[in-house]
C-alpha cells in the first residue's frame, strides 16, 4: 500500500462501535439456555465476523450434533432482542474513531456482516453515519458472507477503488480472511471491549499486515503515511 491517502473499508462491530462485547454476552446467555457452551476464545475465533445466517447455521449444527432436541426457531430473534435492548443504553463508538475519521482524507466505506437496518441504526446512534455518506454496506447485500470476499469486492467497486488499493480494518479472523481473499491489505484492530489474549496473534495468523490497539495509534500511522 503506497498511497498517502488510502481508501479504507471499515468493519463496524468491534471496529467502529463497541457492540461485539454486547453481542457476545447476549449470545452466551441464550446459548446456555439450550445447553450449548463453548470455550470463549474458540467461540470468538470461529463465529466473530459471521453474518447471522452463518452464525445460526453453525450453532444449529452444533446443537443437533449434541442431540439435545430441536433447535428453537425463535432463538436468533430472542438473542438479538436481548442484545439490541442493551445497545439502546450501552452502545458507544470506540474511542478515537471520530478523530480518525475527521483526519482521514480519501475514499472510505463500512462493510459489515450486520443486517443493513441495524447497521444504519448503530452508526446513527453513535454519530458515525455522517462520515460515510451513503457508503454503508451489509452482508445482506451479497450472496456469500465473510470469510468470502464478496462484500469487500462489492464495496471496493462502490467506492471506485481497485481492491489492491484498499485497506480493510477488521477485528475478527473471518473478516481478515475475507479482506485477504479480496486482494486487499488488512489491518487488524484489537481496541474493542471484546479483545482477548491472543486476538492480535489470531489476526496476524489470518493474514493481517499489522495490528493496532487503538484508533489513536492507527490515526498516527495514517498521518505518517500521508507525510511520507
Amino acid at each position: 500500500m503506497s498511497h498517502a491517502h488510502p481508501a479504507i473499508i471499515f468493519d463496524c462491530d468491534g471496529v467502529l462501535v463497541d457492540s461485539e462485547v454486547i453481542y457476545l454476552a447476549a449470545e452466551a446467555e441464550h446459548l446456555a439456555t439450550i445447553g450449548l457452551t463453548y470455550d470463549e476464545n474458540a467461540y470468538r475465533k470461529r463465529f466473530l465476523g459471521l453474518n447471522s445466517r452463518d452464525l445460526i447455521s453453525g450453532l444449529r449444527a452444533d446443537h443437533e450434533e449434541m442431540g439435545s432436541g430441536t433447535f428453537p426457531e425463535d432463538f436468533h430473534v430472542r438473542m438479538m432482542h436481548t442484545a439490541y435492548a442493551r445497545m439502546e443504553t450501552d452502545l458507544e463508538a470506540i474511542s478515537g474513531i471520530h478523530d480518525l475519521l475527521r483526519s482521514h482524507i480519501g475514499p472510505r466505506a463500512v462493510a459489515s456482516s450486520s443486517a443493513l437496518d441495524k447497521l444504519h441504526w448503530k452508526l446513527e446512534k453513535t454519530g458515525i453515519s455522517p462520515f460515510f455518506d451513503h457508503h454503508i454496506y451489509s452482508g445482506d447485500q451479497v450472496e456469500n458472507g465473510k470469510p468470502a470476499p464478496d462484500l469487500f469486492l462489492m464495496t471496493a467497486q462502490a467506492i471506485a477503488t481497485p481492491p489492491a488499493d484498499c485497506i480493510v480494518i477488521e477485528d475478527s479472523r473471518n473478516g481478515v480472511q475475507a479482506g485477504i481473499a479480496a486482494g486487499m491489505t488488512v489491518w487488524g484492530f484489537v481496541g474493542g471491549g471484546h479483545n482477548y489474549d491472543g486476538l492480535s496473534e489470531t489476526l496476524m495468523d489470518a493474514g493481517a499486515d499489522r495490528v493496532f490497539t487503538s484508533h489513536t495509534e492507527m490515526a498516527d500511522h495514517l498521518a505518517r503515511l500521508a507525510s511520507a
